[in-house]
């Protein structure tokens, strides 16, 4: 599975943005899929995650709200949609498929396949 993360973009805060991750692969619906992200000098942060039939989702508690994960098997995409952004919410944001059991969900050492990263700017 290849993965494709796009729809960063620098905003202000309170405006909204779409994440996409796209994939190639027959197998992608068969996958959890994950967005996480990274500020500089800090570890890789679980933000919400997608079971592979979109009947589960996951968030970290500082999106939870705000952010709404989803996904179209169909179009082989998981969207991470960004409301009332915050300034903290800056970072790299990367998408990520695998197979995790519940209780490893936010573990990021589980994830077999990543995209190459989007950047999220929110002003003050």
């Amino acid at each position: 599975v290849q993965l494709q993360a796009s729809g960063g973009g620098l905003v202000q805060a309170g405006d909204s943005l779409r994440l996409s991750c796209t994939a190639s692969g027959r197998t992608f619906n068969t996958y959890t899929v994950t967005w996480f992200r990274q500020v500089p000098e800090k570890e890789r942060e679980f933000v919400a995650a997608v079971r592979s039939s979109g009947g589960y989702t996951y968030y970290t508690d500082s999106v939870k709200g705000r952010f709404s994960i989803s996904r179209n098997n169909a179009e082989n995409t998981v969207y991470l949609q960004m409301n009332r952004l915050k300034p903290e919410d800056t970072a790299v944001y990367y998408c990520a498929a695998g197979k995790p059991i519940l209780s490893s969900t936010r573990d990021s050492r589980i994830y077999s396949f990543w995209g190459q990263g989007t950047l999220v700017t929110v002003s003050s």
